[in-house]
């Protein structure tokens, strides 16, 4: 799907990893979006690469500027972050507009948070908002749909796992190193016996077969929790693990305990900030070199109350960055063409349509193996 489009798209936090990735993928589909960041000083060279894109200065903690960005029927596409601590004004512009939105967050909490603040509004307005809009949580969501739909109506639990290929953690960036570190120190939502409950990150570990291989997976937190039941209400569970490490998962599990303790003391809390400080590493991330060393991979396993397995699909895509700028360049073309289906805080696949979803992720590469 490559052309002009007839309502703006506007890529806030342009100059950083994931903004810069998505404008070049955007770039790509023939499209010419609107660069949006605080720095002007970063901002003309950026356009001036991309032969001369129109930019707008703006800041994150500015209401009236990021108002000042959108329209109705304008796509907002943002990947500031971390998004619980600086994403909330953006979201709220967009609501508040009508403009769509997309966005590259892989914290749960606020896509909770953004459905109960927005969600009304959005809908009254015609926003659609994508929240989560890329490896986190797409590929699984799609896993998961696939596998529910082979299982069919006797499906009652689905779980998730994340893999990749390649060394990974040489090729991670530094907004993806926190959120791993952080994550180990915060309770991860999962869905039990028909309700959302929070639990500690890692405390299970699954084996999940991966490309003929047993592979183990630590708890992680997903949007799949949230969207898959509401898909599809017979689910009674639906839980999604993190398999980047495998052979890491019991030391991550006493990681995750011990960082959770520590947590709960001042002298803990700040012993913990300066370990994640040096965990994160420098800015940015990998170059296009490093990332085509790196595939993607999310396993979907559907399985009967009893126990009985009815379904395993596995779903593979390129370097979970790469996959995370096309997916949110798709997401906005398609938007600002008018081809979202339903407005306010949806998941993808009531946001792109239950036909269109698989066949707009395999346009990008991301497809069951």
């Amino acid at each position: 799907m490559t052309g002009s489009t007839p309502n703006q798209i506007i890529v806030f936090g342009a100059t950083g990893y994931a903004g810069g990735l998505a404008v070049d993928a955007l770039v790509r589909r023939g499209l010419r979006p609107v660069l949006a960041a605080r720095s002007e000083h970063k901002l003309a060279p950026l356009a001036a690469e991309h032969c001369g894109l129109e930019y707008r200065v703006a800041d994150v903690s500015d209401p009236t500027g990021m108002q000042a960005l959108i329209g109705p029927g304008d796509v907002l596409v943002t990947g500031v972050g971390p998004f619980e601590r600086v994403g909330w004004v953006a979201a709220e512009a967009a609501a508040r507009s009508g403009a769509h939105y997309v966005d590259s967050t892989g914290e749960i909490g606020i896509v909770r948070e953004l459905h109960s603040r927005h969600d009304v509004r959005a809908r009254e307005t015609g926003s659609v908002m994508l929240p989560a809009f890329g490896y986190d949580y797409v590929p699984g969501v799609l896993a998961g749909a696939l596998a529910a739909e082979q299982g069919g109506a006797a499906t009652g639990s689905i779980d998730i796992g994340y893999f990749a290929t390649g060394l990974l953690w040489k090729g991670l960036s530094q907004g993806t190193r926190k959120t791993v570190a952080v994550g180990m120190t915060l309770p991860i939502t999962g869905y039990r016996n028909g309700a959302l409950a929070n639990r500690r990150a890692a405390q299970e570990i699954e084996r999940f077969t991966v490309r003929g291989v047993a592979r183990n997976a630590i708890l992680a937190s997903g949007t799949e929790v949230l969207q898959l039941p509401a898909r599809y209400p017979r689910l009674r569970q639906v839980r999604v693990f993190n398999g980047w490490f495998p052979e890491l998962a019991r030391p991550m599990q006493a990681a995750s305990l011990l960082a959770t303790t520590l947590s709960r003391s001042p002298l803990g809390r700040r012993v913990l900030d300066g370990a994640l400080t040096r965990m994160a590493g420098p800015p940015g991330g990998p170059d296009a070199a490093e990332r085509a060393k790196t595939r993607g991979l999310a396993v979907a396993i559907a399985r009967a109350s009893s126990g009985k397995v009815l379904a395993e699909v596995e779903v593979e895509g390129p370097s979970p960055y790469t996959v995370t700028a096309e997916l949110m360049a798709m997401a906005a073309h398609r938007l600002a063409l008018g081809l979202g289906h339903t407005p306010g805080v949806v998941g993808p696949i009531d946001g792109l349509g239950a036909d269109e979803f698989p066949a707009a992720c395999a346009e990008i590469g991301l497809a069951r193996v």
